[in-house]
């Protein structure tokens, strides 16, 4: 990597078993660790401003340059000031390189030793994706972190397909190290390898010599059983330094998210609490339920009872049931505020638990 420097650096604080406590220092603002981050794909998180994100105490939102690239485009970015001014955060972003289309997009994408070509799924125009040009436009639009491009494939694969996304992946990690111009922008390296044990070691050990401020751990939320993925993520997060912050990219599920904070991991995103919050789909702290179903139509309690965000101790389950079934707007508003409060007030108390080294005990009781 090029020796430019980072304003970005990590502070491990506290363990409990192979937990982490720590801090994320970003040019935009320290970020708690364990986190959650919110999806804001387009340059908004679906349903909340700004204001919201503050107030249920979201550290830091995730972004996706794929798509940015291509609506509004990185001219009307930079115009604005860059991605922060234009969207009204003020907080630390995270880009998704467009690796993730590369597996959700397959048909639409063609891969080759240089980069990725993309049909627009908007207009059916091209676009060239490399992992130079990726990172000059993360840095254009000023994001605090960047991912790197990455190749990441479908579960299960064949040992050939998982075997040339991670030599892709290394070999773009290394082109995007270099390419690296900002100090204000940290860059993350991706590890690949499905869950093949040997192929996840050897993506880890090419990436950790190439000295990121961070490390994601891809390739995963894709096709995998909860056991593999559980395997997986344990085995992958314990060959990454323990001076940088881990992150395992695309889940969201409480469960899932204790799971990977017992793996040892920092970091985790995905659209799963908002797009449950669109669909009617409530996560309280003793399960999930469909707010539309009929025993809610007169039900006059909170949504649920164990926490306090704006939404559980001022509205009801009937009238939050009522909001969906007259297809009024404030209905998904709502319960995405409270979905995304309930998975931020579990890493607030997860930190907690790990700093009085009571981790265990807090992981076993819910």
């Amino acid at each position: 990597m090029k020796p430019i420097g980072s304003s970005s650096h990590f502070t491990l604080h506290a363990t409990s078993g192979t937990a982490r406590r720590g801090t994320l220092h970003l040019a935009h603002g320290d970020v708690q660790t364990p986190t959650f981050m919110p999806v804001g794909t387009a340059a908004t998180v679906k349903g909340l401003t700004p204001t919201d994100l503050r107030e249920i105490q979201s550290q830091i939102i995730l972004s996706n340059t794929y798509h940015l690239w291509l609506r509004p485009g990185i001219e009307i970015i930079s115009q604005a000031g860059g991605l922060h001014r234009f969207m009204a955060w003020n907080g630390p972003i995270l880009t998704d390189s467009g690796g993730f289309q590369v597996f959700s997009l397959e048909g639409r994408r063609r891969l080759d030793d240089d980069g990725v070509t993309f049909q627009s799924h908007l207009d059916g125009s091209l676009h060239r994706f490399t992992p130079e040009n990726v990172i000059a436009f993360e840095e254009a639009i000023g994001v605090d972190i960047a991912m790197v491009l990455d190749v990441c494939v479908k579960l299960p694969s064949s040992q050939e397909e998982l075997a040339n996304a991670v030599r892709l992946t290394t070999h773009w990690a290394r082109r995007a190290a270099q390419a690296r111009t900002s100090k204000a922008t940290a860059v993350f390296g991706i590890v690949q390898g499905g869950l093949d044990g040997f192929l996840r070691e050897q993506s880890a050990e090419k990436l950790i010599a190439l000295d990121f401020p961070g490390y994601a751990i891809g390739g995963l939320s894709v096709g995998e059983s909860r056991e593999e993925m559980e395997m997986t993520a344990r085995f992958t997060a314990s060959l990454l330094p323990e001076d940088k912050p881990r992150y395992i990219m695309g889940i969201g599920t409480a469960r899932d998210i204790i799971t990977a904070v017992d793996c040892g991991v920092d970091m985790f995103d995905c659209v799963y609490p908002t797009r449950c919050g669109r669909n009617g789909r409530a996560m309280t702290h003793d399960g999930e339920f469909a707010i539309k179903n009929a025993t809610y139509t007169t039900d006059y309690g909170p949504l649920d009872p164990k926490c306090d965000c704006a939404v559980c101790t001022t509205y009801t389950r009937a009238y939050l049931s009522h909001l969906f079934r007259a297809g009024e707007m404030l209905g998904p508003r709502l319960l995405s505020y409270h979905n995304v409060y309930l998975l931020n007030d579990l890493m607030r108390r997860a930190r907690e638990a790990i700093e009085a080294n009571e981790w265990t005990s807090f992981r076993d009781s819910l």
